[in-house]
């Protein structure tokens, strides 16, 4: 699939007279609990030929694509969309420049962009984005007895990353052993979450599950611990003129 998947990058880039600068894995996949049947959703950041930049009119700053009988989910943005994006700290975006699984990458712009989502990083922005989703799926889990794995991971994830902005200084991680093993939780909540990984990796999206209401209880302690911190977290300095540097920087590059 990996080949495959480069095969589409490189039509990709010649179709639209592109060049790829990142292009990653997200979702279950580059989050670390996959299913049996879970699909590739593969993201994005591209840049133009300079031409492009230079017109009085808005042009199409996103790719968007579904691929092998949807199998494969490929969009993304263009730089100076994902610059902006970047400038407040998008939390899509803060994952995906961490993914650990990469079809293709210039290796020094993403060190740079790295480095500068770093110096960005809103706490208060990317709380509300998780918060928002955690409270979301927590709704929706309890409406019914059974409930996907799928759901409930997102649910998990996003209300343990909440616990991460609020307590850490660093950018939550986007592989999910390294949110729930370096926070302090009770090992028996570890296990639960480590078996469930396990019974996720053998089953198809389509299973339903139910109970684990010691996870569920997490959950609502992650939200009401966001819930009381959501408006008092640091916002970022940005620096305008670094995020400029660094798009004329591989516009200029990429421009033949």
């Amino acid at each position: 699939m990996t080949k495959k998947i480069k095969q589409y990058l490189a039509e990709i880039e010649s179709a639209n007279h592109i060049k790829i600068l990142w292009a990653c894995e997200t979702g279950s996949r580059a989050w670390g609990f996959p299913s049996t049947d879970s699909d590739f959703d593969v993201r994005l950041i591209y840049v133009h030929q300079k031409d492009w930049y230079l017109t009085l009119t808005e042009q199409k700053d996103s790719i968007d694509m579904m691929l092998d009988n949807n199998d494969i989910d490929i969009s993304g943005w263009e730089l100076k969309k994902s610059l902006n994006l970047l400038r407040k700290s998008n939390a899509s975006l803060l994952e995906r420049i961490q993914s650990p699984i990469v079809y293709q990458s210039d290796e020094s712009f993403i060190r740079d962009l790295r480095s500068i989502a770093q110096s960005a990083y809103s706490k208060i922005a990317t709380i509300h984005h998780y918060l928002s989703m955690a409270k979301k799926f927590i709704n929706e889990l309890e409406s019914s007895d059974n409930y996907k794995l799928k759901k409930f991971f997102y649910t998990l994830r996003s209300a343990l990353v909440c616990k991460w902005i609020v307590e850490k200084e660093t950018i939550p991680p986007i592989e999910f052993f390294k949110i729930y093993k370096h926070l302090d939780l009770d090992i028996s909540l570890i296990n639960k979450i480590e078996a469930l990984i396990e019974l996720k990796a053998r089953v198809g999206e389509a299973y339903l599950h139910k109970g684990e209401q010691a996870l569920i209880d997490l959950v609502k302690k992650c939200i009401k611990q966001a819930e009381e911190h959501k408006n008092t977290l640091p916002a970022a300095t940005i620096n305008l003129e670094e995020f400029n540097h660094l798009f004329r920087q591989y516009v200029s590059k990429y421009d033949h």
